[in-house]
């Protein structure tokens, strides 16, 4: 069979077994397995082989730990604390409040790693509070449901982790490129609320009483806490003291202390974040599990470096490489989650864009914006679902509320590909020493 014939079958099969509601995880296998049968006759070697390196990795051992912290995190009063502590600062700044809303779910995404859990967390309190002082329901909402995708653009990223693991580069060089990408796109939402609010006055309340420095810095202590265990999971990593699966079992131990501080550690919510962190551990490592097999009989069948070859032939360039690669992953993020994205194209788009020229550690990040996209993205767009359940609003009025702000990560796509030293600039210093 040629390879077109073949590539069509086996996406055609994929397609099937998705629309059927079989698990990503095992029809990736089973494509992978139809493959193989193609060009080798025991098809299940690879698939031993292939489950085994994929989940038998010390690297991956980051991925648990940072799930359980986020879990942990979630069900303490950090986001309370977030908001309480950041709100003295902004009151003379234009949007005034709404800057907390990116401030929050910063801080909060840099030692959740979730995009969903940052958003459902920083909201249950933002909202209500912005709601009650008369700011704009739409500005309120379009920032949260936006600033949660921070959660997987501030290291460390539970999606920044299954990329690494999928094009096998360095996790603590892709956390490290994420950080100033992860400024910038805070930086265009403060902007863009800042320059709303100036052009809408009406649609804000006025200016609370002074503060004086004492008090704001007394009512500030509350992100103490919060801002040790930052420094202790990304400072370990940066300093090199620790790997990015030691600093996650230090993160976890921190998150522990700090919910036992808070008074919210108890059985039943140990329990609940060890639970919920061992099923979306499992489900990702499932579907890493398929996918490393998919990319195994993918390679065994030369489709990847046939399609490689085939596009570099078109003359497309790299920008024109980049601009084709947005615009499919952002088809696939109207129906898929990232981690999917991420896997099911792993295998074909890695040897593309090395032909290419560019930097799979960049490659990474450009990918995470694409899926920070994809998170406010119908009809699939997770965070949509989040402020959807919390406010009772229709997805398409979440979604209309976030159009100001998608903008902005499209802004901040086309800023990382015309100077892509915003990305690959601070991990080249940092571990260079």
């Amino acid at each position: 069979m040629e390879l077109l014939e073949l590539s069509a079958l086996l996406l055609l099969l994929l397609g099937l077994l998705l629309a059927g509601g079989l698990w990503i995880g095992m029809a990736l296998a089973m494509v992978g397995f139809v493959a193989v049968t193609f060009v080798h006759p025991q098809p299940g070697t690879y698939l031993a082989s292939a489950f085994w390196e994929a989940t038998g990795s010390w690297t991956l051992a980051a991925l648990p730990m940072f799930v359980w912290m986020g879990e942990i995190l979630f069900r303490t009063k950090l986001s309370e604390e977030l908001f309480n502590g950041l709100a003295p600062w902004v009151r003379r700044i234009p949007g005034r409040l709404l800057h907390v809303n990116i401030l929050a779910c910063g801080i909060f995404g840099s030692v959740s790693g979730s995009s969903a859990a940052t958003c459902a967390t920083v909201s249950k309190i933002a909202l209500p509070e912005l709601k009650r002082r008369g700011y704009d329901e739409d500005v309120a909402i379009g920032s949260l449901a936006t600033s949660g995708t921070l959660g997987i653009m501030i290291p460390p990223s539970i999606i920044m982790v299954v990329y690494a693991v999928a094009a096998e580069v360095s996790i603590v060089r892709v956390f490290i490129a994420g950080c100033i990408p992860g400024l910038i796109v805070m930086l265009l939402f403060s902007l863009y609320i800042a320059v709303w609010a100036l052009l809408n006055p009406r649609k804000q309340p006025p200016a609370g009483p002074r503060m004086s420095l004492v008090a704001k810095l007394r009512q500030s202590a509350q992100l103490i806490p919060c801002a040790l265990l930052i420094i202790a999971v990304i400072g370990s990593m940066f300093v090199g003291w620790a790997t990015a699966t030691e600093a996650a079992a230090f993160g976890v131990l921190g998150s522990l202390l700090l919910a036992a501080v808070t008074g919210c550690l108890s059985w039943q919510s140990f329990r609940d974040s060890l639970t919920g962190a061992t099923r979306l551990s499992c489900m990702i490592m499932f579907i890493l599990a398929g996918a490393a097999y998919l990319t195994k009989a993918m390679a065994l069948t030369g489709i990847p470096a046939a399609l490689a070859t085939a596009v570099a032939g078109l003359g497309l360039g790299p920008y024109g490489i980049i601009a084709m690669l947005t615009v499919v992953y952002v088809i696939l993020g109207t129906a898929l989650d990232g981690t999917s994205m991420i896997v099911l194209t792993t295998s074909i788009v890695v040897p593309m864009i090395q032909q290419a020229g560019f930097d799979l550690v960049w490659f990474g990040i450009f990918i995470v914006l694409l899926v920070e996209i994809a998170e406010i993205t119908p009809p699939v767009g997770f965070n949509l679902f989040v402020m959807q359940t919390l406010t009772g609003k229709e997805q398409t009025a979440v979604a209309r509320a976030s159009m100001p702000f998608f903008l902005m990560l499209v802004a901040t796509v086309a800023i990382i590909t015309l100077w892509p030293a915003t990305v690959t600039w601070l991990p080249d210093v940092v571990l260079s020493r």
